[in-house]
């Protein structure tokens, strides 16, 4: 079963998507957008860029968490993980955005 992108809007009113997996877990967030075809656009970036191993920025936080950004051909975060504790779980987040992101149904919740 793929994951979903889930499009929402948040407090401010900004569009907004997140990937989950088949499990219902979240993987990936985005950042807000002002208008809805433009957070659809960052949804096809997702898919589009995803499968590259080369567009995930793998980082450790200050505090030692580990976290990845996917990042567009001309480098702008398209989506960013939530923290995990070690880099093998980090790397086992990426590896679940390459296999669900691609063939990801969308679920629109902003109607």
């Amino acid at each position: 079963m793929p994951g979903t992108f889930e499009l929402y809007k948040d407090k401010k009113g900004e569009f907004r998507f997140r990937l989950k997996a088949s499990n219902g877990q979240v993987i990936l967030a985005s950042e807000g957008y002002a208008q809805r075809a433009s957070a659809n656009n960052g949804i096809e970036s997702v898919r589009k860029n995803a499968p590259l191993d080369a567009r995930y920025e793998r980082k450790e936080t200050k505090s030692g968490q580990h976290m990845f950004n996917l990042k567009a051909s001309n480098g702008q975060v398209i989506g960013t993980s939530e923290s995990y504790t070690t880099a093998a779980a980090r790397d086992n987040g990426v590896a679940s955005v390459q296999k669900n992101a691609p063939d990801a149904t969308v679920k629109d919740l902003t109607a």
